[in-house]
């Protein structure tokens, strides 16, 4: 049975889920029909699960060879097959294992200034109705939810923080593709042309959901309705093992959630010097990796 030769390794937050649904519309590249697999982490993964909700966002990560390579067993003759788990960039532990598993695949890294990645994080989980605390506040108990054993979703910080990750996988694996969500918004289609060659499929392959984005953030109103879209659920676990989750149906629930959606509130200018002041170090470093951080903060 074929195993992917390529991963998205990360980072959440930061396009993975519109970059899984390009691909998939690229004959020559198979992605499986569910996103965020995280075999290779789920042992790491599978302790960290004290957060409001956290255990049932975590039944839908595969925690077998088994089970991980029936979501490829319908590859045909695509070139590129890929996994799409951003939790494998945040555990540099595991890369060996996965270079070895997959014969050291082809990586693909997509990052985002980081403060607006963390900002993103935060309104995911407060649209799920699981985060409750402001952002400031919420920033201010990341290390006493990280002893808590709280999903590692839940830390925003440890999220945005780059160069480390990324110099380990680039020591560790032979190809490694860095992009920005800023240039993959700004440019759709040159920044998956060049996706396409760093898989060595067909780059002038055009597809026709580049305007759309995919698990869009946002701020959202709190009612019944956000709650029942929203709010991980076991009965939503168990319709998504019988229904693909196709780019059509993605767009039709952001259609239906859009109506619902607010204008995100101004990040607290405090909280914003916190975290220039916190991602500095690791902000100049990005740049002895050849990382396009031109449309980022200035840190």
């Amino acid at each position: 049975m074929k195993k992917p030769n390529f991963i998205i390794a990360g980072f959440p937050k930061c396009g993975t889920t519109s970059l899984h649904h390009y691909l998939n519309e690229h004959p020559e590249i198979f992605m499986p029909d569910q996103k965020e697999l995280h075999f290779f982490t789920f042992k790491i993964l599978s302790k960290l699960k004290n957060g409001p909700k956290d255990d049932i966002v975590k039944e839908m990560q595969i925690n077998s060879s088994e089970k991980y390579l029936s979501y490829f067993q319908n590859v045909k003759n695509e070139i590129a097959i890929g996994d799409a788990s951003p939790s494998y960039i945040n555990y540099p532990s595991e890369f060996p294992k996965i270079k070895q598993y997959l014969n050291d695949p082809n990586v693909i890294i997509i990052l985002r200034d980081p403060i607006n990645r963390a900002y993103s994080n935060y309104l995911h989980l407060k649209r799920e109705h699981r985060e409750t605390m402001s952002f400031k506040d919420a920033i201010a108990v990341e290390e006493e939810r990280m002893k808590n054993k709280y999903s590692d979703f839940w830390y925003y910080k440890f999220n945005s923080t780059y160069y480390e990750k990324i110099f380990k996988a680039k020591t560790t694996f032979s190809n490694v593709l860095i992009l920005t969500i800023e240039e993959l918004d700004k440019d759709p289609v040159v920044t998956m042309k060049k996706v396409y060659k760093f898989l060595g499929v067909d780059n002038n392959f055009s597809f026709e959901t580049t305007s759309k984005k995919f698990n869009v953030g946002g701020n959202y109103k709190k009612n019944f309705a956000t709650k029942l879209f929203f709010q991980p659920s076991k009965f939503k676990n168990r319709i998504k093992r019988f229904i693909k989750p196709t780019s059509f149906l993605k767009i039709i629930l952001m259609r239906l959630t859009s109506i619902f959606r607010l204008k995100p509130e101004k990040i607290d200018q405090n909280v914003i010097e916190e975290l220039k002041n916190y991602f500095k170090n690791d902000f100049e470093n990005l740049k002895t990796l050849d990382v396009n951080i031109s449309n980022w903060k200035d840190y």
